[in-house]
């Protein structure tokens, strides 16, 4: 079997790492130091940048201007945006817009999709439910009423809503499977709450008060936004392990020039031995997400497994959350007090680190998931 990625795969990380190079991890206030949000909105010239090298439109087909990509793609673009923090909402509108691209009626693909590739339409996704806690589809109601469909409820901690113009939000008919509703940031009747994420990003609580959306604006498709929750979660995966493997190397470069008794500490056998740790764990984080991106695709062109993908998605996500937990936390270790210095980005690798291990579900909730499918699903 052939495990490497594929030209095209890799031309995407070298066209990624081309617009990343410039970005620093602290080109806004600190967290640990701003009582709010750290910044209004996203960051606009790097979004200009990344429409420009077609790596929004990285995912979607040749006739809607894209390269036509997969979701192992989509990852290998995360996982280098996270290495500098990149402060752009990449995941949440590229998941959407595969979404709307499988499952969008003509109306909608042809309203969003064109304008999706070419940035001057920001996506975004509602997929915390009311808690953070409970299944985001439980979280709003959604009822037809002639040729529209009215949605009620409320979605916490939408990533950067306030900077999107659609927001893909899941809900309940009280039948049947959970249908996905795109609603204009504008649309009479949803109001934007302030909320800051843990990482110091703009995030919203969503109320939706008899909002009317079309029926070309609501996605009815079996399984469609289980699928968008998927790749949400194996996205934050790929952005977990980009950030751990960042924080493994400014790790490696302070012990290497840091010395006590005249010998840098990057040689003490303790020191070495905590990094190995680590090092295993991003090894593991990056072969659970690489299973999980693989699977569905895999699952898009009908191949199937022993497990349903929610499977190596939950075992990704396990990891994902427990190492990058670990990597960050060591690197705080071997840095001394100098990795509590707010001069320094250790503490912004931290804060974030924390916001993925909690996103879409900590360890926990996903050992506890995967039990329910090994039960439900036993292996011969």
């Amino acid at each position: 079997m052939d495990f490497t990625f594929t030209e095209e795969q890799q031309a995407a990380v070298e066209a990624a790492r081309a617009v990343f190079a410039d970005v620093a991890a602290d080109g806004v206030p600190s967290p640990a130091l701003t009582p709010g949000a750290v910044a209004d909105d996203f960051d606009r010239p790097l979004w200009a940048r990344l429409a420009g090298s077609d790596l929004l439109s990285l995912v979607l087909a040749e006739e809607h201007g894209g390269a036509g990509l997969d979701a192992i793609a989509l990852c290998l673009v995360l996982r280098e945006s996270a290495k500098v923090l990149a402060r752009v909402p990449l995941l949440e509108h590229c998941a959407t817009a595969m979404a709307v691209q499988a499952h969008g009626s003509p109306e909608l693909t042809a309203a969003l999709l064109p304008g999706a590739g070419n940035g001057s339409l920001v996506l975004t996704v509602a997929a915390h439910g009311r808690s953070g806690h409970d299944p985001a589809e439980l979280a709003v109601t959604a009822r037809r009423d002639g040729a529209e469909w009215v949605l009620e409820g409320t979605q916490t901690a939408v990533p950067w809503a306030q900077s999107a113009d659609w927001i893909a939000v899941p809900a309940h008919t009280g039948e049947g499977d959970a249908v996905l509703a795109l609603v204009a940031r504008t649309a009479c009747g949803l109001a934007l709450a302030e909320q800051v994420s843990t990482n110091g990003e703009r995030f919203a609580e969503l109320a939706l008060d008899g909002v009317r959306v079309a029926a070309t604006h609501l996605i009815e498709t079996a399984g469609a936004w289980e699928s968008l929750r998927q790749l949400l979660a194996t996205g934050t995966c790929a952005l977990a392990l980009g950030l751990g493997e960042g924080v493994l190397a400014m790790t490696s470069q302070y012990t290497s020039k840091r010395e006590q008794f005249g010998f840098p500490v990057a040689t003490f056998q303790a020191v070495a031995v905590q990094a190995a740790d680590r090092y295993i764990d991003l090894r593991a984080m990056e072969v659970t997400l690489w299973q999980a991106a693989w699977r569905l695709d895999a699952a898009t062109a009908g191949a199937g497994g022993p497990l349903p993908s929610s499977g190596d998605v939950a075992v990704a996500k396990i990891w994902a959350s427990e190492g990058v937990r670990r990597v960050v936390q060591t690197a705080q270790h071997l840095h001394g007090g100098f990795g509590a210095d707010t001069d320094y980005p250790l503490h912004r690798y931290h804060a974030w680190a924390k916001q993925l291990e909690l996103q879409l579900g900590p360890a926990a909730a996903h050992e506890e998931a995967l039990g329910d499918l090994l039960a439900a699903h036993p292996l011969a």
